[in-house]
């Protein structure tokens, strides 16, 4: 059974506990903000870490078997020995965060021998809970999610800013900061196709990626290879997420790109 003694009930109750404790410090003029940069153009705050704490705790209660990795914990690579594991990303898109926008969530899963088995994307200030269990289908706010079924590439729904020009062919639509929620979208058929060619971590997509699976997507790296947790080094080559029927013509057009990645070290 996904998760063996973890509900997906008690995962919701603990993320969405989580994600309360965020809203308190959401917002630009938030007196109880605090942020800035770990690296250059890359944003964290003060909720960042406090709801970092909060879950390593809750969910330790949940398992005490399973091993940690955090974007706000320093890795232990002793983690790598455990069969469970959890991939939490305690804010994600914390850029939208600090500035008062909605496009953030809080993010979890548990995996289960590289595998995620159990997901749940709480984005608060958009009213929303997504999960996800293996085999049981996804859900937002209760209702069943069914992913895009798009047949062809050209005209795509994207979720992005602007595109490349060799990518014109598709259409954009709304995104928000957070990666797991363009992928969320995918999974609730607001959008065809998520894409990014570059190294990313594992917390960013292990939650996202269960709930676009269950709901028809599919998910690899850009390379389209399966997506592996846990690994020693914690990040993949870049993610794919799709309607199944244009996963193949998606990773060509990616390809050279992820290869170019893949060169450069």
């Amino acid at each position: 059974m996904p998760g063996r003694d973890v509900t997906l009930d008690a995962l919701a109750a603990v993320t969405s506990e989580a994600a309360d404790r965020a809203m308190a410090f959401w917002g630009a003029d938030n007196v109880a903000l605090r942020h800035w940069e770990k690296e250059p153009g890359q944003p964290v705050s003060n909720a960042d870490l406090l709801v970092d704490e909060h879950l390593k705790k809750t969910l330790g209660a949940l398992a005490p078997d399973a091993a940690w990795l955090s974007e706000e914990t320093v890795d232990d690579p002793v983690r790598v020995a455990s069969e469970r594991l959890w991939l939490v990303d305690p804010i994600d898109g914390t850029r939208d965060f600090v500035r008062g926008r909605p496009g953030w969530a809080v993010s979890v899963a548990l995996a289960e021998r590289g595998e995620i088995v159990l997901a749940a994307l709480v984005a608060p200030a958009r009213g929303e809970v997504w999960l996800a269990a293996k085999g049981q289908g996804a859900t937002r706010n209760g209702q069943r999610l069914r992913a895009s079924i798009r047949e062809e590439l050209s005209g795509s729904r994207v979720p992005a800013d602007q595109l490349l020009k060799a990518d014109r062919d598709l259409v954009t639509v709304f995104k928000p900061n957070s990666i797991a929620l363009r992928m969320a979208m995918v999974a609730a058929d607001e959008a065809d196709l998520v894409a990014t060619v570059r190294w990313g971590a594992e917390w960013d997509i292990a939650a996202s990626s269960l709930i676009a699976r269950e709901a028809g997507a599919i998910v690899t790296d850009a390379m389209g290879e399966p997506l592996i947790f846990n690994r020693r080094k914690p990040v993949a080559l870049g993610m794919l997420c799709c309607s199944p029927a244009i996963h193949g013509e998606a990773v060509a057009r990616l390809r050279d790109r992820a290869l170019a990645i893949l060169q450069n070290g």
